[in-house]
């Protein structure tokens, strides 16, 4: 694979050996008609169809996985969408292509009082608020910017970084857009059906400043079904962390909401919890890539004041030398 970016050396502070970052898409905080039929298709479980029953929000997961992090002493990022609504924001032609009626099902509105709320509350408990860039976002820098500012003038703060949706990446031209408009990291690189440091097992520098990527180790999607084969999700994830903790690595992870949701998707919360666990056994830093992004930061900047530092040394000593 093509490397465009500037690899970094993945160790993060002094007193830990690697570095697990928690991350959360909020696809779909609701769950649709459209969604609810299509799972009862393709499994047999009646939970699906029952879910639907008045009353019941099977998605919003908010206060379970704030539950759980809070019980294991972390917190975690949560990556907000804003995607265009099908109906008022585009144009008919739009409505011909089956990708923008997908979007369109389970959409949300990022400025209804309850999303604006749990934003709050999230901010304000110390859980990280990001931007979840919309399915086309990725390609369009006016539409990206105008959605990192609606949910800036939410969060009354600003946002140091997010996710691409659907890890939807123009490389560098994307990265471009983030770094132009003020973001300070993209955790969009990666897969949706492979797992393991394919990108490294540092954080990368595309354009060799202070902008960095958090390459994506796993999507919980991509493992083996903690269901039916608990043991081998169980291997996959402590291969993993093993192997971050033997490179010194910033290992970043992904559960989407519906995943806390246990009658639609059995034992994916015990797994999370199962990651958290072990990496704390094996002395990792846990938390959001925004809180570790400052490290990051100061540890390059260390970096390169002592490389300078030693460049002068040369040059000093060479002079000597040659006056001598």
């Amino acid at each position: 694979m093509h490397n465009d970016t500037t690899d970094t050396d993945g160790a993060t502070t002094d007193d830990h050996s690697f570095a697990l970052c928690l991350t959360h898409d909020v696809d779909r905080p609701y769950k649709s008609w459209p969604q609810a039929l299509y799972y009862a298709l393709t499994d047999p479980s009646p939970s699906h169809l029952l879910s639907m029953v008045p009353g019941q929000n099977p998605y919003w997961q908010f206060e379970t996985i704030m539950s759980i992090e809070k019980s294991l002493g972390v917190r975690s990022a949560f990556y907000f969408l804003n995607e265009p609504d099908l109906f008022l924001e585009k144009s008919l032609v739009a409505w011909a292509r089956s990708e923008n009626w997908i979007q369109q099902f389970g959409r949300y509105d990022i400025t209804d009082p309850e999303i604006v709320s749990i934003i709050s509350t999230l901010d304000a408990e110390g859980w990280e608020i990001g931007l979840h860039g919309s399915y086309q976002s990725y390609r369009d820098q006016y539409r990206l910017a105008y959605e990192k500012a609606v949910l800036e003038s939410i969060l009354s703060d600003t946002i140091l970084g997010g996710r691409q949706h659907y890890l939807n990446l123009d490389r560098s031209q994307t990265w471009r857009y983030h770094a132009e408009m003020g973001l300070r990291y993209d955790a969009s690189l990666g897969s949706s059906t492979d797992y393991g440091f394919t990108n490294g097992y540092g954080v990368k520098r595309p354009f060799n400043d202070e902008f960095v990527v958090f390459p994506l180790t796993v999507m919980e999607v991509a493992l083996p079904d903690p269901e039916t084969n608990t043991d081998d999700a169980r291997s996959v994830c402590e291969r993993l962390l093993k192997e971050a903790h033997e490179n010194g690595a910033v290992m970043t992870v992904l559960w989407h909401l519906r995943y806390f949701n246990e009658r639609e998707f059995p034992g994916y919360t015990d797994l999370y919890r199962f990651i958290i666990e072990r990496a704390r056994e094996l002395n990792a830093w846990i938390g959001p890539p925004g809180e570790l992004y400052p490290h990051l930061v100061n540890q390059s900047s260390g970096v390169r004041k002592e490389e300078a530092s030693g460049n002068k040394e040369i040059t000093e000593n060479k002079m000597m030398s040659d006056t001598a």
